[in-house]
């Protein structure tokens, strides 16, 4: 089996990425592939890698990383049309634009934004022209699209004679005014979404995130626990009730916070004293390894199920997780035992006192998270499932092309 995974990244991810290593814009695309991967940022090359391991052909192409994506195009032979002065004007109003619709709590109105997205893309001719040369070039049998709301449904369509099955991946908001009967198959973490697609007559399967153990490699094997209480996260307006469960904690407890988006929010906002800036892939893990406690609350498109990355990431690494509670958490850990979960601003911060001052207790469960992580929840058995859930539509769609 051969699949091609696109992705695609947040820009002040690769705004730090690139500014942590001078030069790498103009290092061969495997060399910048490469620094990525080793960043550990997102789901990083988790998906390829194992992939592998159990015996397939698998890549990874990060969509709007321009830098790398010209790279490739450069020692592929693709010839590339620079921007006109005036699109990279109007590139670069839209961005800002999108930027603000992003950050704004009015959700309701960011249907109304969607095309500025398609028409931000469409003065980027080298986006498709080189994505489409790299779909021409690995001849995936799996198409997976982990950028669903980057990636428009009218260039799928012109490259579904390229692959054999066409799979998209989404947990996040997505655009519901898009046609996505191109897909084959649609994968989500969340049953709402399975759920929302089915009813849409489009294929859709329950495929749950996961944690890499080759990240415990990277975290320092002597400990030093000296955050008491943190949250890695987003932090602007569209995560209210986030928003308002970490102030309650910032005014009461000694809570450390970093994430994106803080600027949106009001400088009275009690949130800024207990904020310390970004944090991505290893930064984010040695911060999550080095707390006692670290703090997990879902997007409000979650519903009433657990399902994020930071599930797996915290206890992945044995820190005692406090998180929201959701009605399928059962399934994935045994509450109390496992992680701990609560359901008001109040009961949060009444457990976070209690299990500071309980340390056997706080540790025991934290080492019970991790083994529950290892044990059922690496992403090897993540795409374990993954092809038993899509070998069958395989098998239905004939031999090779």
């Amino acid at each position: 089996m051969r699949v091609l995974i696109l992705n695609a990244d947040y820009p002040e991810f690769l705004y730090w990425l690139y500014a942590q290593h001078p030069g790498l814009e103009n290092k061969p695309y495997e060399e910048q592939m490469r620094v990525r991967v080793e960043s550990l940022f997102g789901v990083a090359d988790f998906y390829s890698s194992n992939l592998r391991k159990l015996g397939h052909e698998a890549w990874d192409i990060h969509v709007n990383n321009e830098f790398m994506q010209k790279a490739w195009a450069r020692e592929h032979g693709i010839r590339v049309e620079e921007p006109t002065p005036l699109e990279h004007w109007a590139r670069a109003i839209l961005s800002r634009a999108r930027q603000m619709v992003d950050k704004t709590p009015l959700l309701s109105l960011r249907p109304l934004f969607r095309p500025m997205s398609r028409v931000l893309v469409g003065f980027q001719g080298w986006f498709y022209d080189i994505l489409a040369a790299q779909i021409k070039y690995y001849k995936p049998d799996i198409l997976l699209n982990q950028a669903m709301d980057s990636i428009s449904t009218k260039f799928l369509k012109e490259m579904k004679p390229y692959v054999r099955l066409l799979v998209g991946q989404i947990a996040a908001p997505f655009p519901e005014d898009e046609d996505y009967s191109c897909y084959d198959l649609i994968i989500s973490s969340l049953k709402n979404f399975v759920e929302y697609f089915r009813k849409q007559g489009i294929p859709s399967e329950l495929h749950r995130l996961g944690f890499e153990p080759r990240v415990l490699s990277v975290l320092d094997k002597t400990r030093d626990v000296s955050i008491s209480v943190s949250f890695v996260g987003g932090l602007s307006r569209a995560h209210g009730e986030r928003i308002r469960l970490l102030e309650y904690l910032c005014q009461r407890y000694d809570v450390q916070i970093w994430g994106r988006g803080i600027e949106s929010l009001p400088r009275s906002s009690p949130i800024y004293r207990c904020y310390k800036g970004q944090a991505w892939g290893k930064d984010m893990y040695k911060i999550l390894y080095n707390s006692k406690i670290t703090l997990n609350f879902h997007g409000r498109w979650a519903g009433s199920y657990a399902n994020n990355m930071r599930l797996y990431e915290a206890t992945g690494v044995g820190t005692l997780l406090i998180t929201d509670w959701k009605e399928n958490l059962h399934e994935l850990f045994e509450p109390g035992k496992e992680v701990i979960a609560y359901r008001t601003p109040e009961e949060c911060g009444e457990l976070i006192q209690y299990y500071l001052e309980h340390e056997v207790e706080r540790e025991a469960i934290a080492r019970a998270g991790q083994e529950r992580t290892l044990r059922e929840h690496t992403y090897y058995q993540r795409m374990q499932e993954l092809v038993d859930i899509i070998t069958p539509l395989l098998h239905r769609r004939g031999g090779r092309r």
